[in-house]
């Protein structure tokens, strides 16, 4: 399957500025199958060293912080080739490096005394490594984040290159012919039932078994619950299990906003706020903030009181949330669902890949009116609105216009009508939100 973040890791390797590199991103989501694919295309060889397989691996890194030492020791305990010589040529590929700090305390040598060797990283739970105030090698690293993969990676999987070559010709903002909006229409709703795990894309899309897809997402779920107990505090792992399990229900209600009374009658902030921000460290969710205004930069308006909490794929979500796969041939009761949970928590993987900052939301109370997401593109913040019903009258955008007037220049709304530009109105086919970024300009 093809990962669009191939690009990112191709021109990385090609930077003068290059330095070494961690991939994050959660648990199962192909980190370690990127860089050896990364590896194998790019590279003469990969030298490959797993912490976690090889424990024995991490006593190398206790002594000495003489990096050629270290390869040296390395290539003889393991066999792994590095090309000293001509050390282009070869991708050494730390793995599950969050169970070594000093191999990723080295990190900083490896930049610093030998800048020629390319080194990538991956490991699970590694943003919670990384949050501890440990000797971490601060600017002497380059980041990626790696993400499930995008509706436009999935229908690349599913073999529709077809779809994904005409959208990404669309040039002007005008209706989308039938013979390609009811196609696409019909893979996003697939998509739902998936999401973007590549083992579970995987087992549709090669195998077409719904019944494997189904085991495979339970068993994701499985081994994020058993990461719980990795919590170094043993008194949290119930609290982050019924944040958890909770997730669904706090998205099913009209207002999205996280309380913890969903969680345990009587809960309070402070006794769970730990565990929350282990689970948003751990990439397994993300903690959407409400803003107070549409202002720059985006975070300086954060209410830290108001949050959503979404998943970090759809599919997870679905599957978490029970919902059959049923629901594919139901009209649109897939994007309804959850009152539209599933169509914002999709809506939200697809914005992250675009935009730097993290979306915020917006809300106003008395009367009730909310925008889903407000983006900051460059200077500019938009307001953008999921609707997944038939009725998409956009009341909430109307209000937000007239608060912020001159401010907004231009509305965005995310829905399963066609693309349309309406005076400063841009609505975008649930489909194309991997395309709003680009669309957003093409409106402006």
């Amino acid at each position: 399957m093809e990962r669009l973040a191939m690009i990112k890791l191709l021109s990385w390797k090609n930077s003068k500025y290059r330095k070494p590199l961690i991939l994050k991103g959660v648990r199962q989501v192909g980190k370690t199958w990127l860089l050896r694919e990364f590896g194998k295309r790019y590279y003469e060889n990969i030298a490959y060293f797993n912490f976690d397989e090889h424990p024995e691996y991490k006593q190398l890194f206790d002594s000495t912080k003489d990096v050629d030492r270290i390869l040296q020791n390395l290539m003889m305990a393991s066999g792994e080739y590095i090309n000293s010589e001509n050390p282009e040529k070869t991708l050494i590929v730390f793995d599950e490096i969050q169970e070594c700090p000093n191999a990723l305390n080295t990190l900083k040598y490896f930049y610093e005394n030998t800048p020629y060797y390319h080194v990538a990283c991956a490991g699970s739970l590694l943003g919670i490594t990384l949050s501890k105030p440990t000797s971490f090698p601060v600017g002497k690293v380059d980041f990626l984040e790696i993400m499930p993969m995008t509706f436009t990676e999935f229908l690349m999987a599913n073999g529709d290159e077809n779809l994904v070559t005409y959208l990404d010709s669309i040039d002007k903002i005008e209706p989308i012919p039938d013979i390609f909006f009811n196609p696409l229409y019909e893979k996003l709703k697939m998509y739902f039932i998936t999401g973007g795990m590549p083992e579970s894309v995987r087992s549709w899309t090669q195998d077409r078994n719904v019944d494997l897809m189904q085991q495979v997402l339970s068993n994701i779920l499985g081994a994020y619950e058993r990461d719980f107990a990795k919590h170094p505090d043993p008194k949290d792992f119930p609290k982050i299990s019924m944040i958890w399990r909770s997730i669904p229900s706090q998205l099913a209600r009209e207002n999205k906003k996280f309380m913890y009374k969903v969680v345990k009658e009587g809960a309070r902030a402070r006794e769970y706020e730990d565990a929350l921000q282990w689970l948003c460290d751990a990439s397994l969710t993300y903690k959407i903030y409400r803003s107070t205004a549409p202002g720059l930069p985006i975070s300086a308006y954060d209410d830290l009181s108001a949050f959503k909490l979404y998943m970090s794929d759809v599919g997870l979500l679905r599957r978490h949330s029970l919902l059959a796969p049923s629901a594919f041939g139901e009209g649109n009761r897939i994007f309804v669902e959850f009152k539209g949970a599933l169509s914002e928590n999709y809506a939200l993987q697809s914005l992250m890949t675009q935009f730097e900052a993290v979306p915020r939301y917006w809300a106003m109370d008395n009367p009730r009116y909310e925008v889903d997401f407000l983006v900051q593109r460059e200077n500019d913040i938009f307001p953008v609105e999921v609707k997944s019903e038939n009725n998409i009258e956009s009341n909430s955008l109307k209000k937000y216009k007239e608060k912020y007037g001159d401010d907004v220049k231009l509305r965005v709304r995310l829905s399963l009508n066609n693309l349309k530009l309406n005076d400063d109105l841009l609505n975008i086919p649930l489909f194309m939100a991997d395309h709003t970024d680009r669309l957003i300009g093409m409106a402006l």
